[in-house]
């Protein structure tokens, strides 16, 4: 597949996922997919487990896409990921084989406070 084409592919999912259009955004994943969150040491097996999993989360969900890496067969999306109002920032890493994800992880981080030490130094982002 075409980076061009995987690029859509994944601006496709994060906008299904955005819309929680639960079906468009699970056409990306291989049936054998897996899915690992590392901070809470999950790993889900398969389309249909991920997408079961999705769709019984219990939160109010939208994503902000940052911006997206990518080339050949290996795309990283950086995210705001917003639960019930509150920010996460996610990185999501996909890898691909044969226009299909097989592997994904997503690490997520907490939003702190910025240490005063260097404000001097800092523009602060929204």
């Amino acid at each position: 597949m075409h980076e061009d084409d995987l690029r859509a592919a994944v601006r496709r999912h994060w906008a299904a996922s955005d819309a929680n259009d639960f079906a468009t955004e699970h056409q990306i994943y291989r049936d054998d997919a897996v899915l690992e969150y590392p901070q809470s040491g999950e790993r889900i097996r398969g389309r249909h487990n991920i997408q079961a999993s999705r769709v019984a989360q219990p939160s109010k969900k939208r994503f902000t896409v940052r911006r997206m890496l990518g080339g050949n067969d290996l795309w990283i999306s950086e995210l705001i990921l917003t639960y019930d109002g509150q920010p996460f920032y996610v990185v999501s890493i996909m890898e691909f084989e044969d226009g299909d994800v097989v592997r994904e992880t997503q690490y997520f981080g907490d939003p702190f406070e910025p240490g005063p030490s260097r404000a001097q130094w800092v523009e602060r982002m929204e």
